[in-house]
């Protein structure tokens, strides 16, 4: 789980809460007909904008900001290496029983076909290609939620011009004036707040999502590519933490030798 993302959801909203309590109580900030405008307007508005191929990466994107576990570089560095070490002890062949334990697609992916004999120029196509799929899965998921973002505000304005209209149509009742107006006010209310407290934020997150994997799926494919090639574990870190920034690249202990990993 991505605790950032959680806190950020829990302080926008709460903040929001609070204000709301501070202001006369959560009901008053309380429209139906409000709500059911502006979230299914732009609801609406997103499957008229984008084919449903576009709409279904939006829960998928949801799980990646929230409940994806972004695997660590640094652990993934150890694990390759580990594989350098029985690769260069046992054959590629035995990396098979190795492959089985590992709970990452992309990474199981891709040692697989290192077993299976493919060549390293067509293992380094194939993973590119699932990681360029990857990225515009992303970009479309994060594409959705910008449309709808923008649509926020507007279906919002759209409540307050209704809301505008009706109070006119009131106006021989001054008494019914105030409630109109506050009513009619809410939907702009919402509409930002649904705009700039969820949707925006989330495709910023989103994004910035895309980069941190993209950045680790890069790492496993010139680790996988480092073991087929057979690299000593050393070589293969020494790679691999160029990937990582200097504050991160912690020194490494030396990797044993195929001999000495054996007599271990």
């Amino acid at each position: 789980m991505d605790i950032a993302s959680v806190v950020g959801f829990i302080a926008g909203t709460g903040i929001m809460v609070w204000m709301m309590e501070h202001e006369g109580g959560i009901m008053l900030f309380f429209n139906v007909p409000g709500l059911i405008l502006v979230v299914g307007g732009l609801i609406g508005a997103a499957f008229l904008s984008y084919p449903m191929s576009a709409m279904k990466t939006i829960p998928g994107a949801l799980k990646k900001c929230f409940l994806y576990p972004l695997p660590s570089p640094e652990e993934e560095i150890e694990r390759l290496s580990e594989f350098a070490v029985v690769a260069r002890r046992d054959g590629l062949l035995g990396l098979e029983e190795k492959v089985k334990g590992v709970k990452d697609p992309f990474l199981a992916k891709g040692i697989s076909l290192v077993v299976d004999g493919f060549q390293p120029d067509v293992v380094r196509s194939i993973l590119e290609v699932d990681l360029e799929r990857m990225k515009e899965r992303h970009l479309i998921a994060k594409k959705v939620i910008e449309g709808m973002s923008a649509y926020g505000p507007g279906f919002g304005m759209v409540g307050t011009l209704l809301g505008l209209v009706g109070m006119l149509a009131k106006l021989d009742d001054p008494s019914t004036i105030g409630g109109s107006m506050a009513v009619s006010l809410l939907a702009t209310f919402y509409g930002a707040a649904v705009a700039n407290v969820y949707l925006i934020p989330l495709a910023s997150k989103l994004d910035i999502r895309t980069k941190e994997e993209s950045l680790i799926r890069q790492l496993m494919i010139e680790g996988i590519l480092s073991v087929q090639k057979g690299d000593k574990p050393q070589v293969l870190k020494e790679k691999l933490l160029a990937f990582l920034s200097p504050k991160r690249r912690t020194p490494q202990e030396p990797a044993k030798t195929p001999a000495a990993a054996a007599a271990g």
